[in-house]
């Protein structure tokens, strides 16, 4: 087989990697947004920029300290 070839199906599986990380921390993002709406004295954005900046620490921290507990 060609190099090239494995280049090319390389690059192709890290793209779609890549791209399900992507939809994965848009996914958390919006989640925190959307809860943080309804279940924080915090503001939601304020959430929404953490999970934005550090999307595992920031879902981590969101479950620990920003939900209320009704």
């Amino acid at each position: 087989m060609s190099p090239i070839l494995l280049q090319g199906g390389a690059g192709a599986l890290f793209f779609l990697f890549g791209l399900l990380m992507l939809l994965v921390q848009l996914g958390i993002i919006v989640w925190i947004y959307s809860d943080a709406q309804q279940r924080s004295d915090q503001p939601a954005f304020l959430w929404a920029i953490v999970a934005f900046l550090a999307p595992l620490l920031g879902l981590v921290l969101y479950l620990i300290i920003g939900r209320n507990q009704y």
